[in-house]
Order: structure tokens, then C-alpha cells, then sequence
């Protein structure tokens, strides 16, 4: 529990940056993923990161000089490895939060706990929620922390470069035929992701269909029955690294299911196809090679 002190401790902490900051520099507002207004008297100089693609898009937006703390994982680029930490993203460190007197904190809407998030918003603390679950959502949300850091520069060419780099992926695959694609994020539960996950956005710009893709939740657990009844024609799973997950494997005991049948078992590194930054291109490039070679293996019509 914090105390009646630390409370009020903060709070002349952050006014008192604040204040210094308005005197310096235009006061900055702009709405967040959730619709709520944040203001700042000006470009935020002391940030914190709670979540890992929030800390890999703000170094990408040029505000990487101004984190002074970010939470487990945020482990890209390698200068994110040095930030202080503050906890995990489901479970922050209240304290040392309030010990890096951050100006602004930038939280992961379906990450973070929502009962942390309003402790630290009742302290006064400006709180900035990102939640980007569309591929385009990304060039999006460089701008926005381009914006709040006062790096628009830097952020806006990083969100050009996206813009171009994704426009080209959906030229070269919009009009290849369907693949339908089953995408395993873990083995026990059996997940994997619905409607509003952005992998979903990364499956259908390849020519892909998400075969889960209904579902409403962001990351639902499925019965082994579902997946066999869905009878995807690829696999795609995520582990931990680069290292193929061993339950990948684990499919070759239906070798009725067509994805095994035509051998269409795919991995991909999580951390560029299950982070929400710029270098979820990288993973969606990737995804698309794989289902391009489903599409390849795919028995040939009998000639005439």
C-alpha cells in the first residue's frame, strides 16, 4: 500500500517537473488508444515503458534518450537491456515507478492490470495507453509517441518507412489464393489468437485466414477437437527464441490433418511476429514465405 506521504511526495515531484518543462516548451495533448485525453506542459523527458513493444517502438520514434525505466523483457534495442526495471507488464512494480519520478508512462491497454493503471493514475502520473492491434496501428502509434517525446521527425520517417514497407506485402499478396491457417502461441493450454489480435492482421495481409479468426477474444483457448475440426491446411507456432518448440512435433500424431499431410509445420520467432513494433514486418515477411510455399505444395491439377 502506498502511504498518504509518498502520495503527496509524487505529486510535488511531477508538479514541479512538469511546471519546469512548461516553461521551457509547448504544452503537448493528444488521445490514446482508450480515448482519453493526455496532456503534457510539454515533450515528456522522463518515460517510463510498461510493456516490451512499447519500450522496442519508443527507441523506433526517436524517444529512446528520455526512458529512464521500462519492465521485463524490453530487451530490444540492446540499450533497452540497461533501463531500470519496473516489474513485469502483468505485475509492476508500483514503487519503483514512483522512484524514476517519470513524467509520462506509456501502458499496454490488454496487458497491463487495470487496478496498477488507475493506482498509478489517481497519483497524478500522465498515463498514455497504446493497445495497437491492426498492422497499420503501428505507424500510428509512432507518430503518437514521436508526438508525446517531441521526436516527431525521427517517428514520422520510422511510420513512412512502415507505411511503404506494409503497403508493398499487401501488393504482393492480396490477390494470391487463401490459405487457412491455424496459429499455436502455446502448447498446454492449446492458444491461439482471435479477431482483435494483430497477428490476425499479419495472417490475412499474407493471403492467410486466421481459422480462429471469429473469435473475439485476443488470445482464446481452443480444444485439440477444434483445431482437428478446422483441419487448417498450415501451422504456424511460436515458442521461446528462434528455437523450434518441440510441440510442434506434437501434430504428427494426426497425420490425417492437412497441414500434415502436405508438411505445412511453420515456426516463427515471437519476438518479431507477437510484439507490436515496426519489426513485426520482419515477422510478417516471414509468414508470408511460409504460406507461399503452402500454396506451392499444393497437388498440381491433372493435365489435360
Amino acid at each position: 500500500m502506498l502511504g498518504k506521504a509518498l502520495k503527496l511526495f509524487a505529486a510535488l515531484v511531477w508538479g514541479n517537473l512538469l511546471m519546469g518543462q512548461a516553461l521551457a516548451e509547448g504544452a503537448v495533448q493528444l488521445g490514446d488508444d482508450e480515448g482519453k485525453v493526455v496532456r503534457l506542459n510539454g515533450p515528456a523527458r522522463r518515460i517510463v515503458s510498461l510493456a516490451p513493444h512499447a519500450t522496442e517502438t519508443l527507441y523506433a520514434a526517436g524517444a529512446g534518450p528520455y526512458l529512464v525505466g521500462a519492465v521485463d523483457y524490453s530487451d530490444y534495442p540492446l540499450e533497452a537491456r540497461k533501463l531500470p526495471r519496473v516489474g513485469g507488464y502483468s505485475k509492476l512494480d508500483l514503487e519503483a515507478i514512483i522512484r524514476l519520478k517519470p513524467d509520462l508512462l506509456v501502458a499496454w491497454g490488454s496487458g497491463n492490470p487495470p487496478a496498477q493503471l488507475e493506482k498509478l493514475r489517481s497519483l497524478g502520473i500522465p498515463l498514455f495507453i497504446t493497445q495497437p492491434n491492426t498492422m497499420d496501428d503501428v505507424a500510428l502509434q509512432l507518430e503518437r509517441f514521436g508526438k508525446l517525446a517531441g521526436t516527431e521527425v525521427t517517428a514520422n520517417e520510422a511510420a513512412r518507412a512502415y507505411r511503404e514497407r506494409l503497403a508493398r506485402l499487401r501488393e504482393n499478396y492480396a490477390h494470391r489464393p487463401r490459405v487457412r491457417v491455424f496459429y499455436q502461441i502455446w502448447k498446454a493450454p492449446l492458444m491461439t489468437v482471435g479477431k482483435p489480435q494483430i497477428i490476425s492482421s499479419a495472417i490475412d495481409i499474407c493471403g492467410g485466414e486466421n481459422v480462429f479468426g471469429g473469435l473475439e477474444q485476443m488470445a482464446p483457448t481452443v480444444s485439440l477437437e477444434a483445431v482437428l475440426s478446422a483441419n487448417p491446411e498450415a501451422i504456424v507456432a511460436t515458442g521461446m527464441g528462434d528455437a523450434r518448440p518441440e510441440w510442434l512435433n506434437d501434430w504428427r500424431r494426426w497425420p490425417k490433418l492437412l497441414a500434415m499431410t502436405r508438411g505445412n509445420l511453420f515456426h516463427i520467432n515471437p519476438d518479431i511476429m507477437q510484439r507490436h513494433t515496426p519489426r513485426i514486418l520482419d515477422g510478417t515477411e516471414a509468414l508470408c514465405r511460409d504460406l507461399e510455399m503452402v500454396r506451392q505444395r499444393r497437388p498440381k491439377p491433372d493435365s489435360p
